[in-house]
């Protein structure tokens, strides 16, 4: 994916500001910044649910700019959000085949019981053993903690088999063990899946990502691996505080 030079203006209020941004194949990026940087509304142009004032957004070298959501989750992008979104009365493996079904042309079988198809229950079972959960499946979700459901809505984003993840801050509001879980969980995603995360967690953004792209003010202000972001002087004065904090 590639974007460049996204503006995005609401009325007088310039939320991102010529922001260029090129992610991988199987890259691992993270979006760091203060509270109020232009990270969600960044987010919000990457999936389609915002258009940008100014600027372009290629997908696989093609121009998806003026593409609605749909139509970009169909060309392989996926994303959570920072309120957990599930289906709270169903199980956890009706909550996943239910995803399954929303890019499956069975959908279109608007008289066939969505129980009748294996393919998107043996799909569900599968996403669950690669992470543990396959116990959980007949549980009600919301019987579960919130770690666990934080981690089924992930599995909720891979049934679409996407090339491009984008994860909102997967780590917010969790408890340290249930954050370690988590981290341990997205570590093991396939390679063949790049992953653009923002996460307020310097740590776990840091644990995950190879490289890291710093908002302030909606302007891209640092940009390139752990080590050189880690290192660079106005990162450290604006986002972290002190050069003191990241050297200790």
């Amino acid at each position: 994916m590639r974007l460049d030079n996204i503006d995005k203006s609401f009325g007088g209020l310039e939320a991102l500001k010529d922001v260029s941004l090129v992610v991988g194949a199987g890259e691992r990026r993270a979006i760091i910044g203060p509270n109020g940087a232009g990270k969600t509304t960044l987010f919000n142009i990457i999936a389609g649910e915002l258009r940008p004032t100014r600027g372009r957004i290629r997908l696989f070298g093609e121009d998806v700019t003026r593409l609605p959501p749909h139509r970009r989750a169909r060309k392989g992008i996926a994303r959570t959000y920072q309120i957990t979104n599930l289906f709270l009365n169903l199980s956890v493996i009706q909550n996943i085949v239910l995803a399954a079904q929303a890019l499956d042309r069975v959908k279109f079988a608007m008289f066939r019981p969505v129980t009748s198809v294996r393919r998107l229950y043996e799909r569900g079972e599968e996403l669950l053993s690669r992470v543990g959960l396959e116990g959980k499946k007949d549980e009600i979700v919301r019987n579960l903690s919130y770690g666990v459901q934080r981690q089924i809505e992930i599995m909720l984003a891979l049934t679409r088999e996407p090339h491009l993840l984008l994860l909102d801050e997967p780590t917010a509001g969790l408890a340290p063990a249930e954050a370690s879980i988590m981290v341990g969980m997205l570590k093991k995603l396939p390679s063949s899946i790049s992953i653009l995360i923002i996460e307020h967690a310097m740590d776990v953004a840091f644990e995950l990502a190879d490289e890291i792209s710093v908002l302030h003010f909606g302007a891209v202000i640092a940009d390139g691996d752990k080590k050189s972001v880690r290192s660079d002087k106005m990162v450290q004065q604006i986002y972290l505080g002190s050069v003191r904090n990241v050297e200790d």
